[in-house]
């Protein structure tokens, strides 16, 4: 897997604005500032859309892909691996997922210090002004709360509890859409029925990303929810 940043998808052209699950063909190179070894820089002026992975066949296309990544059951072999070979992204299958936690952000717009970074990521490779950063940065919406998932997972010693905050753009995107329908009294219901009724009934998965800075820290980046497949029992032949 490959971390590429910066894509500052508000400015890039339309016809090289793609959506998750799509391919992409783009120059990238080993981002030098960064050590952990998935991270990437991109080119955006050589970027270019192609197909999209459907949702056909119950996934089938995208689970074709999703095999094909490392898959840890634990959240414990995640940090042993991150030690021992540097990984910083990882996919997460969790026993159960608990629940969903819903707080107030620590501040509802963003600081000096978070608007300087955003500012600075978009600057990244001399592609945009700072008066282009800038405005890009002025009209970026800053989620007011934070998400978190907690989940159980098995060890050797038992079953142990996590949580992570959920970073995942699609999660923010969900937020102002039922705040602007429902209101600032009705947005959690309809936030809850999605992502603590509606995902945690699905295949249910985390794409987990740790800090550049912080690399003991782990977030979950991206929520990967195929539909639940039917097991077989191959004895009786029968589906369950």
């Amino acid at each position: 897997m490959r971390r590429l940043y910066p894509v500052p998808f508000r400015m890039i052209e339309q016809d090289q604005q793609f959506k998750k699950w799509q391919w992409i063909e783009v120059g990238v190179e080993k981002a030098p500032a960064d050590h952990r070894p998935e991270s990437h820089r991109v080119d955006i002026g050589s970027l270019k859309v192609a197909e999209k992975v459907t949702t056909q066949d119950k996934w089938a296309q995208r689970r074709e892909w999703i095999d094909k990544m490392p898959t840890f059951t634990s959240f414990d072999e995640i940090q042993r691996a991150c030690k021992d070979e540097q990984m910083s992204i990882a996919l997460l299958r969790p026993k159960q997922v608990l629940g969903l936690e819903i707080k107030d952000a620590r501040s509802k717009d963003w600081t000096a210090d978070e608007k300087e970074k955003l500012m600075r990521a978009q600057m990244q490779g001399d592609l945009f002004s700072e008066a282009q950063a800038k405005q890009q940065v002025k009209e970026l919406r800053k989620v007011p709360y934070d998400f978190y998932y907690s989940y159980v997972f098995d060890t050797p010693q038992g079953e142990q509890r996590c949580t992570h905050k959920i970073v995942d753009w699609e999660a923010g995107a969900l937020f102002w859409h039922v705040f602007r329908e429902h209101g600032p009294t009705g947005w959690k219901e309809k936030f809850r029925a999605k992502l603590e009724e509606d995902l945690i009934k699905k295949d249910l998965m985390f794409l987990m990303g740790n800090q550049h800075r912080f690399q003991d820290q782990w977030l979950i980046i991206s929520l990967i929810y195929p539909p639940k497949q039917a097991l077989v029992d191959t004895r009786q032949g029968s589906l369950f």
